[in-house]
């Protein structure tokens, strides 16, 4: 892998003269996509907002036309969850293509005059913790429609060739392997500045741990694997908590996310530490001694800072398994490619040199770098002139008449319809036939 020089360091943004004393505005565009990009940017909103930072936050989603934004969304949801190795060769195609296709760029470009009239008048910087916006904000970037600095915050571990669009000026990286992918890709202004998580995550003292597991109902000495699957609760999770359980090492203890059908079904499988939705993450981190993801976002992240060793194992498609080779290659998380490994791998996380040496790793990510909001201030600063005045966004016409818009709008809305597998291969012109088995698939042919 090549190695980016250390980066260097953050410089602290000028104190504010009483004359420019008033608190400045920042814009933060996430997606709920799962939860993963809302966290991140959630935990940056409020540190932006302990500095003084005014913060807008804005959903994508809700910037794309013609409800095209839940269509994503359903769409994304049920490639994951019916069809997950279509979706692995989608990801796969596209992972190195070196921009989007026309489809894409229609859907991009119907959401500039949108995100342009979000922005209040006196932003004076954007950060992006969804490829999608990054996509939008370059854009109006290069084109000088937007005037002041766009970030982005790059969530995952793996770099998706869409995080990387021209015209950002940063790029944002939690450790240096995401950030040499970025810089690979051609990426501007790459700064390694560590993660963002909330501050309840952290080591579990003794009394902690024991009121964790009393509080979760869990057993007081058995050492525990919390086994996540993100909010949608997707993947093989089933599978997951059974050769788990099967080791006889730990008990499996899973968070299904939104999926209460998945929950149920667990309960009724034998799983008896099998939970929904909950918003005491630190707490039961706190309880437990290992954590098994397959996803490699926001929660593994968590438990970094929670001193907990992390295993990447069933990982979804796509950038579950990037993001577990990219953990993996940090030493971060060990990333367990078979079932043979799985008892062994927990064995020496729980008890070994290698959990040893994955709390430390982990704990020293969070210690080494300030987290992403200093090089924000700093970019704000170095920005700094007075604020736009009201009215003083510009007013440039972003997209064609409404004649223009109306194919490109319809064809969207119909191919997300199908749930995103011909968009995807027409979008980074693929050939469409390789794709055939996964659209026939999500229209109800494969269910």
């Amino acid at each position: 892998m090549p190695h980016l020089k250390d980066p260097d360091p953050v410089p602290s943004p000028p104190a504010a003269s009483p004359q420019d004393a008033a608190p400045r505005r920042v814009a933060i565009i996430s997606a709920s996509v799962g939860a993963g990009h809302d966290g991140a940017a959630a935990g940056l909103a409020d540190r932006l907002a302990a500095r003084g930072f005014l913060v807008d936050r804005y959903d994508f989603l809700d910037l794309l036309p013609a409800r095209t934004g839940r269509l994503l969304r359903g769409g994304y949801h049920r490639l994951l969850t019916w069809a997950p190795e279509g979706y692995q060769r989608l990801y796969a195609a596209t992972e190195h293509a070196s921009r989007p296709g026309a489809v894409w760029r229609a859907l991009f470009r119907a959401a500039q005059r949108r995100t342009l009239a979000a922005l209040r008048p006196d932003t004076c910087a954007v950060v992006s913790t969804y490829p999608g916006a990054s996509q939008v904000l370059g854009e109006l970037r290069r084109r000088g429609l937007l005037t002041v600095p766009a970030l982005t915050y790059l969530t995952d571990f793996s770099v998706h060739a869409l995080w990387v669009a021209p015209g950002i000026d940063t790029h944002l990286a939690v450790h240096p392997v995401p950030a040499a992918q970025a810089h690979a890709r051609g990426a501007a202004g790459v700064t390694v500045t560590g993660p963002v998580t909330h501050p309840r995550f952290t080591p579990a003292t003794a009394g902690q741990r024991q009121a964790a597991r009393a509080r979760f109902g869990l057993p007081p000495h058995t050492p525990l694997a919390l086994l996540v699957a993100g909010s949608w609760g997707v993947g093989p999770v089933r599978r997951a908590a059974a050769e788990i359980r099967q080791t006889g090492i730990a008990a499996p203890v899973v968070v299904c996310g939104h999926n209460h059908a998945l929950a149920e079904q667990l309960r009724r499988d034998g799983v008896e530490y099998a939970f929904g939705w909950t918003d005491d993450m630190p707490g039961l981190m706190h309880a437990c001694d290992v954590l098994v993801q397959n996803a490699g976002g926001l929660t593994s992240l968590e438990a970094f800072a929670a001193g907990l060793p992390v295993a990447s194992y069933r990982c979804i498609a796509g950038h579950g398994r990037t993001n577990a080779a990219a953990l993996d290659e940090a030493g971060l998380a060990t990333w367990i490619r078979e079932a043979a490994g799985l008892g062994p791998a927990l064995t020496d996380l729980l008890h070994g040199p290698r959990g040893k040496a994955q709390r430390t790793a982990g704990l020293a990510l969070h210690r080494s770098a300030p987290g992403p909001e200093p090089a924000v201030a700093a970019k704000v600063a170095a920005d700094a002139g007075p604020p736009p005045a009201p009215g003083g966004r510009p007013t440039t016409t972003l997209l064609p008449d409404r004649r223009r818009l109306a194919l490109p709008a319809a064809t969207i809305a119909a191919t997300l319809a199908l749930g995103i597998g011909a968009p995807l291969a027409y979008a980074y012109n693929e050939t469409p036939a390789r794709f055939t088995a996964v659209t026939h698939y999500l229209d109800g042919d494969g269910r």
